[in-house]
């Protein structure tokens, strides 16, 4: 089986490169303003610690013995710093255990002495310690080891979430600017396939390379739609100025053949090129119709109705009566009279000669799907994107057909106008046939 391929919007694939792009910024840049704030931090609390251990030393180096412990309680109540005789029996946990923590115990050795000792709990008490002395007396200082911590890793986080969520709003932001443009082309461009082309793009936009692309898909509209208007009128002179010579032929046939046979003949001629002349018209039928809801059992019962002749197809309907769809009555019921047409002639049985059509319906979503099927030969696979084709016919045998190759062009084309999708597809084996899909809006 083939693997099924991802594909993103030209938002989201702009939207996803973008918060990337911004993402491994803001994460190269969290790591610099640590590496930066590291060194100063460090130095800075060192400092600070240094301090306290000299104006502790000199308060206590120059104060009596009846005032120093009154000096001792007085720094604990307002700083909260305490002050201690070390003991030879004193306990400690080691201070330096990280790069930060070595990099501070670094720089208060080079201020105190190399004999200063930090420590993180002396005696089972919490908190940081710092060895001094004063007059070979050694003592023990602690102080609040709020002092010297590093930002902490719920700092960073809330600080690199705030970070990623402006990344991804700015990222949403610049994406859907950016792909606005392209979006309204996009849309522009498939009202243009539908066959509508008065949509029209701002010229007056600020970027230079957009205004240029909008200016020319402009003129590409107003060429097509005059084409299209040409082309109508041409299609529509040809057809009116045929039919009066044709009527004419029907008339001088009539009075001046006298052989019955050779006058039907000459009368079925006729009738051909003026199915031929219809087809032309509806080929170059306006784009624009006017959706309301239909009952489809009735449209379809109507357009049965005008195959009567049960020696050449046989129609069964399966349409529910309450079955409503959005559509122009008219167009629709052109289009199931080309397909019952084209089934009837193409689509006959081999062992009777007769057309079998079954119309069947489904109920999907917002969605009516109808389905006209015949039980012929079918078509060749390769052939059945072309079937849609003006003027095409699906094999040589056809080449004897009556018909003008729009059958389905006009089919196609008309759904298309009413919002639908129409598709071909042969029956699955060991079934034969052909079978047509019209996909239309849900009336509600």
């Amino acid at each position: 089986m083939a693997r099924k391929r991802v594909t993103l919007s030209l938002f989201w694939r702009t939207f996803i490169l973008l918060g990337v792009l911004l993402g491994f910024g803001i994460f190269a840049w969290v790591q610099t303003f640590r590496a930066l704030e590291f060194e100063p931090r460090a130095v800075q609390a060192a400092q600070q610690l240094a301090s306290l251990v000299n104006l502790s030393r000199a308060a206590l180096r120059y104060a009596d013995s009846i005032n120093r412990v009154t000096l001792l309680k007085t720094i604990s109540e307002q700083e909260s710093i305490k002050l201690q005789p070390r003991e030879k029996t004193d306990r400690y946990e080691a201070f330096e255990t990280d790069r930060f923590s070595r990099r501070i115990g670094q720089e208060l050795r080079s201020r105190l002495g190399d004999t200063t000792l930090v420590a993180t709990s002396v005696n089972g008490a919490q908190g940081l310690w710092i060895d001094f002395t004063i007059e070979n007396d050694r003592y023990w200082l602690q102080v609040d080891p709020g002092r010297v911590q590093a930002v902490q890793g719920r700092t960073w986080f809330i600080w690199v979430s705030i970070a990623l969520l402006a990344t991804i709003l700015g990222s949403a932001g610049v994406a859907r600017l950016i792909n606005q443009p392209l979006k309204q082309l996009s849309f522009a461009a498939s009202r243009i396939r539908e066959g509508e082309y008065e949509s029209r793009l701002d010229e007056e936009t600020l970027t230079s390379e957009i205004r240029e692309v909008n200016m020319g898909f402009n003129r590409m509209a107003r060429e097509l739609a005059k084409v299209e208007e040409d082309r109508a009128v041409m299609l529509a002179g040809i057809s009116h100025d045929l039919r009066t010579p044709l009527a004419r032929l029907r008339l001088e046939a009539e009075m001046s053949v006298s052989d019955e046979e050779a006058r039907r003949n000459m009368a079925l001629d006729i009738d051909q090129l003026d199915a031929i002349i219809d087809k032309f018209m509806d080929y170059a039928r306006p784009g624009e119709v006017k959706l309301v809801p239909v009952h489809l059992s009735s449209v379809v019962d109507r357009e049965i109705a005008a195959f009567r002749d049960t020696n050449q197809i046989r129609i069964v309907s399966r349409v529910a009566i309450d079955t409503k769809v959005l559509a122009d009555d008219t167009e629709l019921g052109r289009v199931l009279a080309n397909l019952f047409e084209n089934a009837r002639r193409y689509g006959r049985t081999p062992d009777t000669g007769v057309t079998n059509v079954e119309l069947t319906y489904a109920r999907t979503g917002p969605w009516v799907i109808v389905t006209v099927r015949d039980h012929g030969p079918g078509v060749p696979a390769e052939k059945l994107s072309q079937l849609t084709t003006p003027f095409f016919r699906g094999d040589a045998a056809r080449t004897a057909a009556t018909g003008a190759g729009l059958g389905l062009a006009v089919v196609e084309k008309t759904v298309l106008r009413m919002g639908g999708t129409f598709e071909l597809s042969n029956s699955p084996p060991p079934d034969t046939g052909l079978i047509a899909r019209i996909r239309l809006k849900r009336a509600p």
